[in-house]
C-alpha cells in the first residue's frame, strides 16, 4: 500500500468515522485566511447514504489515513455509474482529498482509492470531484490570494505537486472569471454591452424575467428542462436525476436571491436560465464553523454577518437551449446580472466554472471585460493492471 508501513488506512463505515474525515479539514487549513469551513451538519448529510441522492445510483468509499493513531489524510473513491453509462467510459473518480504535505501519505490514500476503483473494473482515476461535476469539482491551481465563492473548491498549493508526482496528468482546466462592477460600469450603462443586449432582445423576440419564488416548485421544473438539455454535450456533464435537482433546489432556496435568477422564455416556454448566488461564503467564514463550537451559535453569527457582509455574487448556471444559442440570450442574462450587481452595490461577481474548451460561453463572458482570476484542474491517472 505504501513504502511507509506506519501509515494505516481505515475505511469510514460509521458516522463517527465520517465525522473524523470532516473534522480533519480544520487541521489542514488552520490559520489559512481564505479557507471557508463548511457547516458540519451539511457535510454529515452530504456523506450520509440515506440523505444524499447521489448514493441512489452510484457508490462511494471513504478512507482515512492515520499515522500513530492521528489522522493525516482523507480520500473518497467514487464509482459514478451514471457518468460511465452516459459517456460509455470506465472512469472512476476520487475526491474529499486532504493530506499533510507528505507524499507517502498521499500515495497511500491514492493507492487505496485506485485499488477500490480497479476492483470495479474501472481503468482511469479522475478528480478531484466531490462527488460529481454538479458539486465541488477540480483542484485550485491558480488564484490562491482570495476566498473561494460558494460551492467552489479551495486547497493548499502543494496538492498539485502531490498529484502530479503520483502520475496524474491534466484532463481539463476550469475557468473562473471575475468582473468588478467598478470596471464594468461604463460598459453596462450606455456602453457596448448594453447595446449588444438590447439588440439581442429586440431581434430574438423573447422575454427575460426574474424568478417567482411564490411558485418555486414550478420554477425548478422549468430550470430542469433547461439544465439537462443545455449542458448535454459538455465535457464531463452527466444529467442530474429529478431527486438530485430537487435536493439541490431545496438547499439553494435558503440562499437564492430571486433578483439574481433569470429565466428566458419564448412563446411561454423556457429557453434559457441564469442563476447567480450571493457570496454567503464571506459571512460563513466570519462565523467560522468549528467542530468545537455548537452549530446553533455558528448559525446565529452567520445570520448576523450575512446582513452586511455579502458583497459579491457567483454566476453558477448559465444555460441556453442549443437551438437558441445564436440569439444572444446568454449575453442578455449576463448583462442583467451585472445590472443587479450594480443596483445592489456589490463589488462584482464571479462566473464559474467554465470549461477552458467552451469557446462560446467564454467569448460571451468577455463582453463584460472580466479577469481570468482563478483556474481549477481536473486530473486523470490510468489505473494500470499492475498497480
Amino acid at each position: 500500500m505504501s513504502a511507509d508501513k506506519s501509515i494505516e488506512i481505515i475505511e469510514c463505515k460509521t458516522k463517527p468515522e465520517r465525522r473524523q474525515l470532516i473534522d480533519f479539514q480544520w487541521e489542514i487549513y488552520k490559520g489559512d485566511p481564505y479557507w471557508v469551513p463548511p457547516l458540519i451538519s451539511e457535510r454529515e448529510a452530504f456523506y450520509d447514504p440515506r440523505k444524499n441522492a447521489f448514493f441512489e445510483h452510484s457508490d462511494v468509499a471513504l478512507f482515512l489515513a492515520k499515522r500513530g493513531g492521528k489522522v493525516v489524510g482523507t480520500i473518497a473513491a467514487i464509482h459514478n455509474k451514471r457518468h460511465n453509462e452516459y459517456h460509455n467510459e470506465k472512469t472512476g473518480f476520487f475526491g474529499s482529498f486532504e493530506a499533510i504535505n507528505d507524499f507517502d501519505v498521499a500515495k497511500a490514500l491514492l493507492d487505496t482509492a485506485c485499488a477500490w476503483l480497479k476492483s470495479r473494473n474501472l481503468n482511469v482515476m479522475r478528480g478531484p470531484a466531490t462527488f460529481s461535476a454538479n458539486e465541488e469539482f477540480g483542484l485550485l491551481i491558480d488564484g490562491f490570494n482570495s476566498e473561494p465563492q460558494l460551492m467552489m473548491t479551495y486547497n493548499p498549493p502543494y496538492y498539485a505537486d502531490l498529484l502530479e508526482r503520483y502520475g496524474f496528468k491534466k484532463a481539463m482546466d476550469l475557468y473562473a472569471w471575475w468582473a468588478s462592477t467598478e470596471h464594468s460600469r461604463d460598459i453596462i450603462i450606455g456602453g457596448r454591452f448594453e447595446r449588444v443586449a438590447q439588440m439581442a432582445l429586440k431581434r430574438g423576440k423573447y422575454t427575460v424575467r426574474t424568478a417567482d419564488m411564490s411558485k418555486f416548485d414550478e420554477e425548478v421544473e422549468k430550470i430542469k428542462k433547461i439544465y439537462n438539455k443545455a449542458w448535454l454535450r459538455n465535457w464531463g456533464f452527466v444529467p442530474m436525476t429529478d431527486r438530485e435537482i430537487e435536493h439541490l433546489g431545496a438547499n439553494l432556496k435558503q440562499i437564492v436571491d430571486a433578483d439574481m435568477v433569470f429565466i428566458a422564455e419564448k412563446d411561454g416556454e423556457p429557453i434559457g436560465v441564469s442563476i447567480s448566488l450571493p457570496n454567503v461564503n464571506r459571512p460563513l467564514r466570519k462565523a467560522y464553523p468549528n467542530p468545537k463550537t455548537p452549530e446553533i451559535w455558528t448559525l446565529l453569527k452567520y445570520l448576523w454577518y450575512r446582513r452586511s457582509m455579502v458583497n459579491s455574487l457567483r454566476l453558477i448556471i448559465l444555460g441556453v437551449l442549443p437551438e437558441y444559442r445564436m440569439s444572444g440570450v446568454d449575453a442578455v442574462m449576463i448583462f442583467m446580472t451585472l445590472q443587479v450587481a450594480l443596483k445592489k452595490g456589490l463589488i462584482g461577481g464571479e462566473c464559474s466554472w467554465i470549461l477552458e474548451t467552451n469557446d462560446d460561453i467564454n467569448r460571451v463572458i468577455q463582453y463584460a471585460e472580466p479577469e481570468l482570476y482563478k483556474r481549477y484542474r481536473i486530473y486523470d491517472c490510468p489505473i494500470e493492471p499492475g498497480r
